[in-house]
């Protein structure tokens, strides 16, 4: 029988598998889809699956009372958005690499092959395990080499949100996409139940215009920021009911602090690295700043809405821009613009009142930017250009939606008198106060 890599575990060889397993015949398979989100129900060991936007959940295999899972590191190509992809490096087909979920209290083996041309390992971000399997080549383990298959196992000892990723040429391997999400539910459910559980691992990238592989050597100047490897308007929307518990898991594997702001409803801080946070200590947020290394957990009560999610730093809700370019704002450029249009024919100047105009003119095909290079600004709402880009994203609430339906419902339909409108098109409108006008 054959089976796809991201439908049910690889299998190692017969040999291997018998030594892991202690001679105990295999289980039944389970499917990524174990509990659906309609079945859960409350209970010792139950729980909501995970939705990974974009992504995928790691199906995984009992084996001697033993949940095994298989990743495989290796070489992908890997689309940002429409118009720009790469090269990249990550796990089972994918970055980020498949989400890993199980229970606290059991017990879990993490088959790991390297399919890289150079040696890797992994390390269990935030999880309580022995010494020797905590992943960091050289100290821990003996690195995983080309073509070889290591064996993680421990149990669970704790529940929230983790992630794993590699500890050997970290730099580069991170830089290439290789990371992942660990979700570890609790034994017992959390009250209050959450209806709708989703997880988005916050990245950045050096994809210089033009190029096809990320570039690890850079420290700050990044061109793509993603959620779940994926840049806006490529990523999907967040859907809920009204009224439904959502909770938002993020965790931070890039090179930058990340305040995620959520519009709408303000929302409670109830988890982070060290896990779910009592109750008594949940801290009410519109903002919250995810640290590079750290996990956070969002919890609301879904308010009917297109309310929109995104970092807080502009440049982090942007696509590819120029970092070195004089600043044109207020500078006629008409001069310049005549002399550069005699040798780059099409040239147009912009910025001068602002760069506005930047999606408007890409959108017309004005002025076509790099090849495989997402413009700076994208996507388009209801009423108009959006001019947004990488970690930006929708929360979609609406009346009526059935549970576990997670299709896109289209733009938020406004009561009528709900929506902010024109009054006067005339700038001198009205007597409003000003302090020291500029003119």
């Amino acid at each position: 029988m054959k089976f796809s890599r991201r439908n049910v575990v690889l299998s190692a060889s017969a040999a291997t598998l018998a030594k892991l397993a202690s001679g105990e015949a295999a289980q039944a398979d389970a499917t990524t889809d174990r509990v659906p989100a309609s079945a859960a129900t409350p209970g010792a060991g139950s729980y909501r699956p995970v939705r990974t936007p974009n992504g995928w959940t790691l199906p995984f295999r009992m084996r001697g009372g033993v949940k095994e899972f298989h990743l495989v590191a290796e070489e992908i190509e890997h689309e940002f958005g429409p118009g720009s992809k790469a090269k990249c490096w990550g796990y089972n087909g994918s970055t980020p690499g498949p989400t890993i979920e199980a229970v606290e209290g059991d017990r879990v083996r993490i088959l790991v092959t390297n399919r890289l041309k150079e040696h890797t390992t992994v390390h269990w971000h935030g999880i309580l395990l022995p010494s020797g399997m905590d992943g960091v080549g050289g100290l821990n383990q003996p690195h995983i080499l080309p073509g070889e298959t290591y064996a993680y196992e421990f149990t669970l000892r704790q529940h929230g949100t983790h992630m794993y990723h590699p500890h050997a040429d970290e730099m580069t391997q991170l830089a290439f996409g290789m990371m992942g999400l660990f979700i570890i539910h609790p034994r017992v459910p959390d009250t209050p139940r959450v209806t709708r559980d989703y997880a988005i691992l916050l990245h950045n990238w050096a994809m210089h215009p033009g190029t096809y592989r990320p570039d690890p050597s850079i420290m700050t100047e990044f061109d793509l920021w993603t959620f779940n490897s994926k840049a806006f308007p490529a990523i999907e929307p967040l859907v809920a009911a009204t009224g439904e518990r959502v909770r938002i898991r993020f965790g931070n594997l890039s090179m930058w602090n990340h305040p995620i702001h959520m519009h709408g409803p303000r929302f409670w801080i109830t988890g982070g690295d060290g896990g779910r946070i009592p109750p008594s200590k949940w801290r009410s947020e519109v903002t919250e700043i995810v640290g590079v290394g750290q996990t956070r957990d969002f919890e609301f009560d879904a308010i009917a809405g297109d309310w929109a999610l995104h970092c807080h730093m502009s440049h982090h809700t942007m696509n590819a821009m120029g970092h070195d370019i004089p600043n044109p704002t207020g500078v006629d450029q008409a001069e310049v613009a005549s002399k550069i249009s005699t040798i780059l024919p099409g040239y147009m100047a912009m910025g001068r009142n602002g760069m506005a105009e930047h999606q408007m003119h890409q959108d017309m095909g004005h002025m076509p930017g790099p090849e495989n290079t997402l413009p700076m600004m994208m996507g388009k709402g209801p009423h108009g250009n959006l001019e947004m880009g990488g970690m930006f994203t929708v929360i979609k609430v609406r009346d009526g939606l059935r549970p576990g339906d997670y299709s896109d419902p289209g733009w938020y339909p406004a009561p009528s008198g709900t929506v902010a409108r024109k009054v006067s098109s005339d700038p001198d409108f009205g007597a409003p106060v000003r302090r020291n006008p500029a003119g």
